[in-house]
């Protein structure tokens, strides 16, 4: 008995006791705190588990096979129009040039049914899933991103509220004319003092004394569709009064407005660097009378509406700019092959293949993160936040780079307004700030994803104060942290999910998840609470993540192309082993940042020459000349 309780002490030790005071406190003030609300509920998202050094296969492995044979049939047919739509009739340049979708390309559009893909057919839409939806995504992406940001901004963010928490009576009455383009749609939520923070906005609706209508005021900045649009998605501020407590407090509330209800006017189109032919506009409300009817998901339920409409419609994101990626490589290629310097075509010098072969990457893998998520979401999964996140931020900053690259390729005819990619860069560029800028994205993965770790260490944590009847639990705990902590591996591989040839980059994976859950650990228990200030961290905590969700997608794709023995099987095999071996090494470069003291130091010196900067007003440093 004694021995037992000597090894009993010993796990104890191991699993945290001497840091016990440490985790009571991140769980106290992060897992439990306000804006990072705490959830025990497991969860089988591969993003949501990472964070606890965990391998959850079930909605990686295998890659998502969701479409039925009446659905490809469907799917089939529908892609050939579209593409030839727009490559025989949608003129991008025009819209471009106009400043507007082109009155013959939306009539076009709105025939196709390209305004209501995936509202229901009986609703008058043609009932796309989340998987067909980003194949026809995809081909816009591929042409025009200003109508692509027409029709996303319509139903992507526009509607989409009302198709996932409007009532039957909201839907029946909306989405038959919005899905036919009869009526836009467009989501207003930020405003001049509210952007990527939701919580802080303006605008305020008030519930009339009969309580049959609120009344709205205030304005909203920067909305896509707002001078077109008769439906607005619009999230207010409306005091609410808590039933426990009888306390009124302020909360974000949904709202459907429409234009006729009186009271709504929009600014003229904003001038803008890209995506000029998707109409940009201040939208005003001024005594706008909503009927209480129009509230979606219940008075207070708005950030959760915007939440959930900005997390369901990210994938489409990713879907469109591998499109996008698609485009910029076939003119580098085409370029490339038939350039003559030196007495050879160019793509004969190892410069350029780098960089065809590098925007292959990146395409390549932010294709599979995008039908990866979009074949979970169909298969039901509702825990996808990390993921969705992840594949904006890799798609919009691989988009980025690919089209550089492909202008870099053509030289000075890339450069040319007629070569057409210097619009594509200009498209580009608000991809990284939309929808959740890049760099909040990043924080985003990083504190939801030490979030629920921090779940597990409150587990733990409450489990110390009764050994005994929780020793399950202890012993898991630190039997993995003993074996972290002496640099053994804990045993949890992705090897038998891969393919034979990938099992060296799986290995190396499997490795990246582990040491990725001992860092947020050491993060928890060095930082406590003030790990929600650590930005240079979490920024390249999200990194990390980040690769390590890329090459798990791409090692389940490959797998399944290796397993079905597709022609192209061995290119994509090349293509994932290389990108698990850079992306292994970016890993551990920025782990071992994270936990480095000098590197940290070298972060507090950053700030500091930033805050030297701006409260110098400007460069703070003597001129070389002295005047």
């Amino acid at each position: 008995m004694l021995r037992s309780a000597n090894f009993l002490s010993k796990l104890v030790t191991i699993a945290g006791r001497e840091n016990q005071h440490r985790i009571t406190g991140i769980c106290s003030s992060l897992v439990n705190s306000k804006r990072y609300a705490s959830t025990d509920k497991e969860t089988k998202s591969f993003g949501m588990n990472l964070f606890r050094g965990q391998i959850a296969t079930d909605q990686v492995f295998p890659y998502p096979e969701v479409l039925n044979e009446d659905q490809r049939q469907f799917l089939r047919e529908l892609v050939d129009p579209v593409a030839k739509f727009f490559e025989e009739q949608n003129d991008a340049m025009k819209n471009d040039s106009i400043e507007k979708v082109d009155d013959v390309s939306m009539e076009g559009l709105k025939a196709m049914g390209a305004f209501g893909l995936q509202v229901p057919q009986d609703l008058g839409g043609l009932g796309l899933c989340n998987t067909q939806y980003a194949r026809l995504v995809e081909i816009v992406g591929a042409h025009d991103l200003g109508v692509g940001i027409t029709l996303g901004a319509h139903q992507s963010i526009g509607f989409k509220g009302i198709l996932l928490f409007g009532s039957p009576e909201q839907k029946a009455k909306y989405l038959p004319k919005l899905a036919t383009g009869e009526t836009m749609a467009c989501f207003c939520l930020t405003e001049p003092q509210s952007g990527s923070d939701a919580s802080s906005i303006r605008c305020r609706a008030v519930l009339s004394d009969d309580g049959k209508h609120y009344v709205l005021n205030g304005s909203k900045i920067w909305i896509s569709n707002g001078g077109l649009s008769e439906i607005f998605t619009v999230f207010a501020q409306t005091p609410v009064k808590d039933a426990k407590t009888g306390e009124t407090k302020d909360k974000v509330t949904a709202f459907i407005v429409e234009r006729s209800f009186g009271g709504v006017t929009s600014g003229p189109p904003e001038k803008k660097m890209g995506i000029k032919a998707s109409n940009t506009a201040e939208v005003y409300f001024e005594d706008v009378k909503i009927p209480a009817e129009n509230v979606l998901a219940g008075e207070g339920g708005g950030f959760k509406v915007a939440m959930n409409i900005l997390n369901n419609g990210r994938f489409g994101m990713a879907a469109a700019l591998s499109g996008t990626m698609k485009y910029c490589i076939q003119k580098s290629i085409e370029h490339a092959s038939t350039r003559t310097q030196f007495g050879q075509k160019i793509d004969s010098f190892g410069s350029i293949q780098e960089k065809i072969a590098r925007m292959t990457l990146l395409q390549y893998v932010t294709e599979c993160m995008a039908y990866m998520i979009s074949g979970n979401m169909d298969q039901g999964s509702t825990e996808f936040q990390i993921e969705a996140a992840i594949s904006k931020v890799f798609a919009s900053e691989a988009a980025w780079y690919c089209a550089d690259e492909a202008i870099q390729i053509l030289g000075g005819m890339g450069y040319m307004k007629e070569c057409g990619l210097e619009r594509v860069m200009r498209d580009l560029r608000i991809f990284r700030i939309f929808e959740g800028t890049n760099d909040i994205l990043r924080l985003f993965v990083s504190l939801t994803g030490i979030q629920y770790a921090g779940s597990s260490l409150k587990e733990l944590q409450k489990a110390m104060k009764n050994p005994a009847a929780n020793l399950g639990l202890i012993f898991g705990a630190g039997s993995k942290r003993a074996m972290r902590m002496v640099g053994m591996s804990t045993g949890e591989s992705l090897t038998q999910y891969v393919a034979p040839e990938l099992s060296d980059s799986a290995t190396k994976a499997s490795k990246a998840i582990e040491e990725f859950g001992a860092t947020v650990e050491h993060l928890l228990i060095k930082y406590n609470k003030r790990i929600i200030d650590e930005q240079f961290l979490l920024n390249r905590l999200a990194n990390s993540a980040i690769d390590i969700y890329s090459m798990v997608c791409v090692l389940s794709r490959t797998s399944r192309s290796l397993s079905e023995k597709h022609p192209s099987a061995h290119h994509e095999t090349d293509i994932a082993n290389i990108w698990c071996d850079e992306a292994a090494t970016r890993i551990n470069a920025n782990l071992s940042d994270i936990k480095d003291s000098g590197n940290v130091k070298n972060y507090d010196k950053l700030a500091q020459i930033s805050r030297d900067v701006v409260s110098n007003g400007g460069l703070y440093q003597r001129h070389p000349l002295g005047f």
